[in-house]
């Protein structure tokens, strides 16, 4: 039975991706997160109590309990999804990101290191160290092209700049230690469990209780949107098909300025929940001074995930936003319980200055 160390299990993609592992596969996952703001175990409770899923309350940029967790779990692969990921939080507070992408990715790559040497032949030949990361290395395109797994880095703001660290660190550790490692850069994900202050949770939520919906600038910004499930699969594909020592990226093929995504969520709640205040949920538009360092479009070309391990999305933005909506008007009490802070109690009370065991 594969035994997989996730770190950042309790964020919103680490938890999809969980919750694939456990629902579909007879792997054991151990989910290892620090639980700062955006972590959230209640995105975990349907699959809390399997045996297969266990909980670990670390840091990883704690290097001797890292260790502790390769001694006690003796995992089969590392799938490193832990990082402070909010732009405008990177802008006005950049040194908890380069403490967590950076000196935390390091910390792991010395633990799995470490450990992998210490393999037999065949354990050490199956091993993986997968490092999941982000198209905003890349900087900002242009009206025209994409980013493939060979375009320059040019990130643009202290979280992406953080991650492209994080990024070279695990291919120097591949290339100067032989650590095999595999590596996604995706683009903005989306769907349900998304901490509210992404785009389209806080565009939804705002907009379900009659509030302003903030735009930057003029809404013109382009990103290309990937339904979180599409994404989850996409991970544990690369980690069990993909080559050691190559790169991923993983786009939706979904381009969308963020005011037609805005304006998309607002026709369907138009739709599944109309607001006799207010003649259309698109009059609550709001349009706000524009964020330093905004880079103008990403899109990704997905061919590579595509052609070498036959990888496709199968939402389309359409579908995937329908989905995603509807997931945020059905679960009351998960918003309720993020958007309150009861989230952060609930998790104080049960792991402040512990740990989970066996």
């Amino acid at each position: 039975m594969t035994k997989i160390l996730i770190t950042g299990g309790a964020g919103f993609i680490g938890s999809a991706v969980i919750r694939q592992f456990i629902n579909e596969t007879d792997a054991t996952v151990i989910n290892v997160d620090k639980l700062t703001y955006a972590g959230n175990l209640q995105s975990l409770f349907s699959v809390a109590d399997n045996p297969r899923y266990h909980f670990e309350h670390v840091d990883i940029c704690d290097a001797a309990e890292v260790a502790r967790l390769f001694s006690d779990y003796q995992p089969d692969a590392v799938m490193h999804l832990a990082a402070e990921s909010h732009v405008d939080r990177s802008i006005s507070g950049p040194a908890t990101f380069i403490q967590t992408n950076i000196v935390g990715t390091y910390t792991l790559l010395e633990a799995s290191r470490n450990y992998w040497n210490a393999l037999d032949a065949t354990r050490k030949s199956a091993f993986r160290f997968h490092h999941i990361s982000t198209d905003e290395v890349y900087g900002s395109l242009g009206a025209t092209g994409f980013f493939t797994e060979e375009t320059a880095y040019e990130p643009n703001s202290p979280y992406s700049a953080s991650k492209a660290s994080s990024d070279h660190l695990v291919r120097a550790w591949h290339h100067t230690y032989g650590l095999p490692v595999v590596t996604t850069n995706c683009s903005n994900n989306y769907g349900s469990h998304q901490f509210p202050e992404k785009l389209i949770p806080l565009v939804i939520l705002n907009a379900v209780n009659g509030k302003p919906l903030p735009i930057y600038g003029k809404g013109d910004n382009i990103r290309d949107w990937l339904y979180v499930d599409d994404h989850a699969r996409a991970l544990r594909l690369v980690l069990s098909k993909g080559k050691v020592g190559e790169v991923y990226n993983i786009g939706g093929w979904n381009e969308k300025t963020n005011l037609e995504v805005v304006h998309a969520i607002c026709n369907i709640l138009d739709e599944l929940k109309p607001n006799a205040a207010i003649t259309r949920h698109s009059s609550l538009i709001t349009y706000v001074t524009d964020r330093p360092g905004h880079d103008q479009r990403y899109a990704i070309d997905a061919h590579k995930i595509a052609r070498e391990l036959g990888w496709k999305p199968l939402e389309t933005f359409e579908t995937g936003l329908r989905k995603t909506v509807e997931w945020y008007l059905a679960n009351t009490e998960w918003v309720q319980g993020v958007t309150s802070g009861e989230y952060k109690n609930w998790m104080e009370q049960q792991y402040k200055g512990l740990r989970t065991e066996d």
